[in-house]
């Protein structure tokens, strides 16, 4: 099925939209609630929490938004795939908790491989002709 031109730029944006959506107001929140977001990054046993949380929230906050606006999208691309890694083994591994635990971190888990899989399709396919990087690429070409 063939996306006629005209339609790839805003749908191109629609999906990153919703995907940066997810990460942007979770980092900003991090900052509001950085002691208690400490305490929980700790109580799941993740090395140097402090660090991690620190690195969590410029990658939610930053990778967001360049995902939004299309600039270095394949680079934030990347950092949010390495970060939903993450995420996913420390916060969401439905085998790591008790067995009435089990389904509802079994959605987060599923979840998270789903938007993680939409993030491999935009590293591979770019952001769209209604991004930054594209408008770049095309003022190179000009």
């Amino acid at each position: 099925m063939n996306i006629p031109n005209q339609i790839q730029g805003p749908v191109a944006l629609l999906g990153r939209f919703l995907l940066a959506i997810a990460w942007l107001p979770s980092g900003l929140s991090k900052i509001g609630s950085f002691e208690g977001t400490l305490k929980f990054v700790q109580s799941v046993g993740m090395p140097a929490p402090g660090f991690m949380l620190v690195c969590a929230i410029i990658i939610e906050v930053v990778a967001g938004a360049l995902l939004l606006v299309g600039y270095k999208t394949r680079w934030a691309a990347l950092a949010l795939i390495a970060f939903m890694i993450l995420a996913t083994y420390f916060f969401h591994n439905p085998w790591a908790v008790p067995k009435e635990q089990f389904m509802d971190q079994f959605i987060h888990f599923s979840k998270n491989n789903a938007i993680t899989g939409a993030l491999l399709l935009i590293l591979v396919s770019g952001p769209g002709p209604w991004s930054l990087d594209s408008r770049a690429k095309s003022k190179t070409a000009a």
